[in-house]
């Protein structure tokens, strides 16, 4: 049992941000942009709330530091994909080389940036992980369940589930939710009937994100001391999920569960008895997740329907 609870906690710290960021970019192609840019604007929020909390852990720590680093990775993620959304829906630019743009610029800034700013001129951001939650009061005294979801967890995997919740009841419960897929099906008839499709575009973008930000924080608290410059491709694994999701909220919480456990197996093998007595080389390991992502991809891409005008710059004057 201790083996099984081991591997659910760990696959919540794969599969959160994998969750957040797929949900992200859920928002964006809903409303008919596309954004592959989702790698680099994780990178982008993770390098500003890292350093953020390395600025700030001689003041304050625990959970009050990692809710403020939250604040700023939002607002960094919101900030870069500005830049997407405006060449995207202004300047109707190719929505992909767009993308690309982001995740090459991003690394490149974040390394640069951390060599300009510490006193040590290294790009390794360093941080004391003070945020881990032994055990959720009462919750984690349950039972199995309160070793599943309430000991040795992190707040932001709680803040990935009500991120999952806000998603399932705006897309399909309120009037935002609405004009957003109208405008990724059929912009031209949401127009007809007074949605400005270009304020709708700029929201879903904006959302998506502030999510992918949110995304990079969530990657790395979990599971290491520093930052980087990279999230380890978790960007495009995200797309990944969004697809295998079928760009439908509780669909895109299994394909991260999925892609979590794919990852878990990856990085924590060593610590699963069974796997680590089976006579395989550890780069198998290392290879699964990306293995099953291709072999996934490979079976559901006939049948995936993103929105119809996903990708497509809006033309108020074509038909």
């Amino acid at each position: 049992m201790e083996t099984i609870i081991f591997l659910v906690q760990q696959t919540w710290f794969f599969s959160i941000p994998l969750l957040i960021v797929a949900l992200g970019g859920m928002y964006s192609d809903r409303s008919g942009v596309t954004n592959i840019a989702l790698d680099g604007i994780m990178i982008i929020g993770a390098f500003s709330s890292i350093f953020f909390i390395n600025q700030m852990q001689d003041i304050m720590s625990g959970q009050p530091l990692l809710l403020l680093a939250v604040l700023v990775s939002v607002l960094s993620g919101m900030i870069t994909s500005l830049f997407h959304a405006y060449a995207s829906i202004n300047l109707k630019s190719n929505q992909v080389i767009s993308g690309t743009a982001l995740n090459m610029f991003a690394p490149a800034f974040a390394i640069f940036t951390a060599r300009m700013v510490q006193d040590n001129h290294v790009q390794q951001i360093l941080f004391r992980n003070t945020f881990r939650i032994e055990s959720v009061p009462v919750l984690g005294d349950i039972p199995i369940i309160g070793g599943f979801f309430f000991q040795n967890n992190y707040i932001t995997t709680y803040i990935g589930f009500a991120v999952l919740a806000v998603a399932a009841i705006v897309l399909y419960k309120t009037k935002f939710g609405l004009r957003l897929r109208a405008c990724g099906e059929h912009p031209h008839a949401a127009d007809s009937v007074g949605i400005n499709v270009y304020r709708m575009r700029y929201a879903g973008v904006l959302i998506s994100g502030a999510l992918a930000g949110l995304g990079g924080l969530v990657f790395v608290i979990p599971t290491s001391t520093n930052f980087n410059a990279t999230v380890a491709g978790y960007g495009f694994l995200a797309l990944a999920v969004l697809i295998f999701g079928q760009w439908k909220p509780i669909r895109i919480l299994f394909a991260a569960l999925f892609f979590g456990l794919m990852k878990t197996i990856a990085s924590t093998y060593s610590g699963i008895p069974l796997l680590a007595s089976l006579p395989v080389p550890s780069d198998i390991y290392k290879m699964v997740p990306y293995i099953a992502t291709l072999i996934v991809l490979a079976f559901t891409s006939k049948t995936s329907q993103s929105p119809k005008a996903s990708g497509i710059p809006y033309d108020k004057g074509g038909r």
